[in-house]
């Protein structure tokens, strides 16, 4: 968002029931965020993560706020945020999504507040995206994520660059190397959604993953007057399709692998079905809207919904036309129902795969079926990772003889699919979809 265009978007907003009912939401929860402690850092296990999350949702609600109603209680408490935080003794590097999203945070409340910042604040906190989350970032300790495929890769590219586009100015030279460093990592990860959209880490990480690859493509693309998006890969847009199929008429998502079954807005959605001009893909998130999400102010991208949603009129959306979707790749899945508009349509979903992915089960073949408003055939779902690692559970390892195969969600008896001679999957094995129709005789 940058310096002028919250005129516009406060016009928009006034012109939607729906819009204006968020951006009274955010208005209120910033209120409230004015009268609880800074935030400490503590850790779970290993993880630093749950503060950092907190840190971004903070600072993006009060940055939002203030550049809307301009009231200085907003920037006070922002900046309060941000040198708190910058004052932590480091971002915890040793897990880094945690860096990448302590990063983002504060990069955004830095650049949207600059102006207003005081130099010594601004001193403080440029120092701490320095040294505390660019920095880091050359290590080769941390800095895997730059040739992994995974949401890693997404995540902490794109705070990485969020901190070189904010402190651009300070050295720029240093700064241009690490967004040419992301714009060279990226399609590695990018091209996980080839050949048709398909993510194989499933819902849960597809959120995750896709939000911060989406915030990373819209502010470069702002930032050059060019999109970059087909030049990075050639498919990623479709992949809105997958994750707007992969919801059920009962409002639960296919959640295989270390995935929930509880709907999650999307912001990033809105910034597809915008760049697509097809607002159809909204058909899911508007039901989120119309139930209990507009109140639901944990979503720590909520303002990013009314920066990327409000072109759209939410309110005259029609549904997909397609009712079946299919997607090949690394965890291929068939996702199809007989209704988009009623909610007792009946609704199957199938994938193949491999329990070799990332965050991956012995769960091939497996499916999930909601009928009359039940899901009949259900998948568990992930299993608390600190849960299993406070016991020194090798989760993480994905060898056939892995700990991780012990945890009973995480093999194949706990789900909708064949046990042979009562033995786990092979985690070499893959299974592809090899033919779909789209017949109803």
């Amino acid at each position: 968002m940058q310096q002028g265009e919250e005129k516009e978007l406060l016009e928009k907003i006034s012109k939607s029931a729906t819009w204006s009912q968020i951006h009274n939401h955010i208005l209120a929860e910033s209120d409230h965020l004015i009268t609880q402690p800074p935030l400490e850092r503590k850790k779970i296990g290993m993880r630093l993560l749950e503060v950092s999350r907190e840190s971004l949702r903070r600072i993006l609600y009060l940055s939002y706020s203030y550049r809307m109603t301009r009231e200085e209680k907003y920037r006070q408490r922002a900046e309060k945020e941000m040198i708190s935080v910058s004052r932590f003794t480091d971002w915890n590097p040793s897990h880094f999504l945690d860096v990448a999203e302590m990063t983002l945070g504060v990069s955004i409340g830095y650049d949207w507040l600059y102006k207003e910042l005081p130099e010594d604040s601004k001193k403080i906190i440029r120092a701490a995206i320095r040294d505390k989350g660019l920095r880091p970032s050359f290590d080769e300790s941390y800095n895997w994520f730059l040739k992994t495929e995974n949401n890693w890769n997404q995540v902490c590219n794109a705070g990485m660059t969020f901190g070189a586009l904010a402190t651009y100015e300070e050295d720029k030279e240093w700064n241009k190397n690490i967004i040419l460093r992301a714009l060279r990592s990226l399609p590695i990860a990018m091209k996980e959604y080839e050949p048709d959209g398909a993510y194989p880490e499933g819902y849960s990480y597809w959120e995750y993953g896709t939000t911060y690859n989406v915030l990373l493509l819209a502010a470069l693309n702002k930032v050059l007057g060019e999109d970059i998006t087909g030049n990075l890969s050639p498919n990623f847009m479709q992949t809105a399709d997958y994750y707007e199929h992969m919801t059920g008429p009962t409002g639960q998502s296919f959640n295989y692998s270390d995935c929930e079954f509880t709907p999650n807005l999307s912001p990033a959605m809105y910034w597809f079905a915008n760049k697509r001009q097809t607002p159809s893909l909204l058909w899911v998130e508007k039901n989120y809207l119309s139930t209990h999400h507009t109140t639901n102010t944990a979503n720590r991208f909520l303002p990013l919904l009314l920066i990327w949603g409000t072109n759209t009129n939410i309110d005259k959306l029609t549904p997909p036309q397609s009712l079946m979707w299919t997607g090949q790749g690394r965890t291929p899945v068939s996702l199809m129902r007989t209704s988009w508009t009623s909610p007792e349509a009946i609704y199957v979903a199938i994938k193949g795969g491999s329990p070799s992915t990332n965050h991956g089960h012995m769960d091939i073949g497996s499916f999930v079926m909601d009928a009359d408003g039940v899901r009949w055939a259900m998948d568990l779902g992930k299993q608390d990772y600190e849960s299993l690692e406070s016991k020194k559970m090798k989760i993480w390892s994905n060898t056939q003889d892995s700990e991780r195969w012990q945890v009973y969600r995480y093999n194949n008896y706990s789900h909708n699919t064949l046990t042979i001679n009562n033995e786990l999957q092979q985690v070499s094995g893959y299974a592809p979809i090899r033919q779909t129709s789209r017949d109803t005789t």
